[in-house]
């Protein structure tokens, strides 16, 4: 299967969208295609997880750079930055904590479960037994962090999210949308 066809199931993309795509398709036109269509939210979760869990986390947290954030999702933010800039279990287990304290009910929780779903292990450190998180949950927190960054200004949340959007676009032109996770 590829690529794209992966990432249109593993994101639950809605049948329209999903008719929409073709196996043969770049990652690029493909999140394009969806846009020119006026499915953004499709769009958004398609492009989220045809990047690689690394760039699509360092994507986020550039996106949250510019953000009004509370002292709470700021914490978040920093500690997916610093799994971005040196990804190690530590940095990894540090993120997912502070996502499971917050119960991720803030944009920061969610922010450091980008990071804290990327690998490893859901279960408690402290438990032998592993419990992978399944690849697709990375990109499900990046959909839900940037939706809840354009809503910030919720008057102005779509055009917010299509600029959070067109950043990651211009990875995908780059030919960064093969997911080497």
């Amino acid at each position: 299967m590829s690529a794209v066809m992966q990432a249109s199931t593993e994101m639950e993309l809605s049948e329209p969208s999903s008719a929409r795509l073709r196996a043969d398709m770049a990652p690029l036109a493909a999140v394009q295609l969806l846009i020119d269509a006026g499915e953004t939210p499709e769009a958004l979760k398609l492009l989220a997880r045809l990047l690689p869990k690394r760039y699509a986390v360092a994507w986020l947290c550039q996106c949250a750079r510019d953000q009004p954030l509370s002292m709470e999702d700021k914490a978040g933010a920093a500690l997916a930055e610093a799994w971005v800039r040196d990804p190690d279990e530590p940095r990894r287990r540090a993120a997912l904590d502070f996502a499971s304290a917050g119960e991720y009910r803030s944009l920061g929780a969610w922010i450091a479960a980008s990071a804290g779903w990327s690998g490893g292990s859901l279960a408690p450190a402290t438990q032998e037994a592993a419990v992978p998180p399944a690849d697709h949950l990375t990109a499900r927190a990046v959909v839900a962090s940037i939706n809840l960054m354009a809503a910030l200004d919720i008057e102005q949340f779509t055009e917010r999210r299509n600029g959070f959007i067109e950043r990651a676009m211009v990875l995908l032109g780059n030919g960064v949308g093969t997911r080497h996770d």
